[in-house]
C-alpha cells in the first residue's frame, strides 16, 4: 500500500453525512467522493466519464481504496451526488482549503456569481443555477462557495459566503450587484476592508459619487485633497490606460445621502479606463466605495485584480474543464459537481511542476498516474 495521496480529503470529506439508506450502501461514501474527485482532475464532465476512469484505473485505486465492490456505476455516482447535502459538502471543500493551504494574510479576495448555463431543465421548468465564489488573487485557488437561491439573487447569497470566510485583513472586491449596507457590514464585521463597484442600480449613491467627482474634474480637481494614480500597459495591439483618484473628505463623505449607512465607509473613487487600438479611442468611467482610507494605488490594484476571478476561474471552468456543457442538474448533483470541479481546478493550480495550462495538466493527470500523484499530493 502506497501512502493515501488523498489523505487530508479524505480526512475533510468523511465528514459528510451519507444519506443513502443502508441496503443501499455497496460502495463507500468516501471512495465515490475520491473516484469522482480524481476523475474529474483527469477531465471526467458526467457521471458516465466517472465510471469509465474508474475502471480503467482499477488496479490504481486499489493502492489505496477499499472498493469492496469495486467501481460504482454511472447511475450509481449520479444518484449518490444529487442526494449528498450541498451545504455540507461545501462546507467539507471550505475546511480541507483552509487545512492543507497556506492563505496568504491580507491578499485580495475577489466574490463574485457564474451561472451554470447546462444545469436548467426547461421540460421541468428548472431554471439554471447560479453559484457565488471566493477566488484568492493571491494563492489562486477557490476558498468556498454558495448556491444562489432560486427565487432569489446573489445577494442574499454573498452574506452567507462572507460568513463562512476568515476574511481577517483581507480586501474583499465584489460587482456591482454586491454592493449593500448588510454586505458592507458583514465583511467589517469580519475584520477585512472592501472595494465595492458603485453603478447606476444604486441609486442615491452613484449620482451623488458621479456629481461630486463631475464638480471637481471640470475644475482639474483644485478644491479638494484628491489622490491620484496612473498605470499605462501596451500589448495585442492595444494601449490601456488606466487613471485613479481617490478621496477621504470629510466633507464629500457628507454629501452623500445614508452615508451613516455604510459601515466602515471612508473613502470613495472614481476609475477612468482608456484603451488605445490604432486611431480609435474608448473611455470607460467607473466608481466605487471602499473602507480604507484615501489610497488611489492600492484602490487601482483591487479593481485590476477583481478580474481574476473572470479570467483565472470563471474562464477556466468553462474553457479547460466544460462547466457550461455540462448536462448534470438533477437535484443537488449539480452544486456539488460544481464544488468537484473547484478541487480539482484547485489542485491543478498548486501544482507547479509541470508546463502549460490548466487542459494540458489534466491530459497529464490522465495519461500518467505518477502526474496524478503529484495533483493529488497538492491537497495534503
Amino acid at each position: 500500500m502506497v501512502k493515501k495521496p488523498l489523505e487530508a480529503i479524505e480526512e475533510h470529506f468523511s465528514k459528510v453525512s451519507d444519506p443513502r439508506k443502508d441496503r443501499t450502501k455497496d460502495h463507500k461514501l468516501i471512495d465515490i467522493i475520491v473516484i469522482a474527485i480524481c476523475a474529474v482532475i483527469c477531465g471526467a464532465e458526467g457521471w458516465v466519464d466517472i465510471e469509465n476512469f474508474g475502471n480503467s484505473k482499477l488496479p490504481w485505486l486499489k493502492t489505496f481504496l477499499e472498493l469492496p465492490n469495486g467501481i460504482p456505476s454511472h447511475d450509481t455516482f449520479g444518484r449518490v451526488f444529487s442526494i449528498i447535502d450541498a451545504q455540507q459538502f461545501q462546507v467539507s471543500f471550505y475546511e480541507w482549503v483552509w487545512a492543507v493551504n497556506d492563505i496568504i494574510q491580507g491578499q485580495i479576495i475577489n466574490i463574485d456569481g457564474k451561472c451554470l448555463r447546462g444545469s436548467d431543465d426547461k421540460r421541468l421548468g428548472k431554471r439554471a443555477i447560479y453559484m457565488v465564489s471566493a477566488w484568492a488573487e493571491a494563492n489562486e485557488i477557490v476558498l468556498g462557495q454558495r448556491k444562489v437561491d432560486e427565487k432569489s439573487n446573489e445577494m442574499t447569497a454573498i452574506p452567507e459566503l462572507l460568513k463562512l470566510l476568515a476574511l481577517a485583513g483581507c480586501l474583499v472586491t465584489i460587482d456591482a450587484i454586491g454592493t449593500q449596507t448588510n454586505i458592507a457590514k458583514t465583511i467589517i464585521e469580519g475584520s477585512a476592508d472592501y472595494v465595492l463597484s458603485v453603478k447606476e442600480n444604486q441609486g442615491h449613491l452613484f449620482e451623488d459619487i458621479s456629481v461630486l467627482f463631475a464638480v471637481d474634474q471640470a475644475h482639474h480637481f483644485k478644491y479638494a485633497s484628491f489622490e491620484y494614480t496612473k498605470t499605462t500597459n501596451k500589448g495585442h495591439g492595444r494601449i490601456d490606460v488606466r487613471e485613479c483618484w481617490s478621496t477621504s473628505n470629510s466633507e464629500y463623505l457628507n454629501l452623500i445621502r445614508d452615508f451613516q449607512n455604510w459601515t466602515g465607509l471612508q473613502s470613495i473613487a472614481m476609475v477612468v479606463c482608456t484603451r488605445i487600438i490604432g486611431d480609435k479611442q474608448t473611455k470607460h468611467l467607473r466608481f466605487y466605495i471602499s473602507s480604507l482610507p484615501s489610497n488611489a494605488q492600492r484602490i487601482l490594484e483591487a479593481v485590476r485584480k477583481h478580474w481574476s476571478i473572470e479570467n483565472e476561474l470563471h474562464w477556466v471552468l468553462d474553457v479547460s474543464l466544460n462547466e457550461d456543457h455540462s448536462r448534470v442538474r438533477k437535484d443537488q448533483a449539480p452544486e456539488n459537481f460544481a464544488v468537484l470541479r473547484h478541487i480539482a481546478l484547485n489542485l491543478l493550480k498548486q501544482e507547479k511542476t509541470a508546463k502549460g495550462g490548466i487542459h494540458a495538466k489534466q491530459l497529464q493527470a490522465a495519461w500518467k498516474e505518477d502526474y496524478l500523484l503529484k495533483v493529488l499530493a497538492a491537497g495534503n
